[in-house]
């Protein structure tokens, strides 16, 4: 009696994750900065894990900087990938209007619940 076997199919390969690239701009250890900073990294960790670089610029030290992105307070979170640029200013504490500017939600979609 002969036994059927299945076949093995080769994996479907999966395309690369899109690496996230923010830069966050701020002023020294200023409170806010902190807190931004704080912000940004817990919302990449739990919605971009392993996809994502943050940048952090201090304009005290590199005010040049502040030119190309535009800066006009502080802080502010650019995301220079993917493309467009998005920019956020604040301390980044509502966690559904950075998912939305940053465009890691649609406008008008449901928090998820845990």
């Amino acid at each position: 009696m002969k036994t059927k076997t299945a076949k093995r199919r080769a994996p479907v390969p999966r395309p690369p994750a899109k690496l996230w690239q923010l830069r966050l701009y701020v002023i020294d250890e200023m409170p806010k900065s902190r807190t931004a900073f704080a912000n940004l990294k817990e919302l990449c960790e739990t919605h971009l894990k392993g996809r994502y670089r943050i940048t952090v610029i201090d304009l005290l030290k590199h005010p040049e900087l502040a030119k190309g992105d535009q800066i006009l307070a502080v802080p502010t979170v650019v995301r220079r990938l993917p493309s467009p640029v998005r920019t956020i200013i604040g301390t980044l504490t509502d966690t559904a209007q950075v998912l939305v500017g940053l465009d890691l939600r649609p406008a008008g979609q449901p928090k998820r619940t845990p």
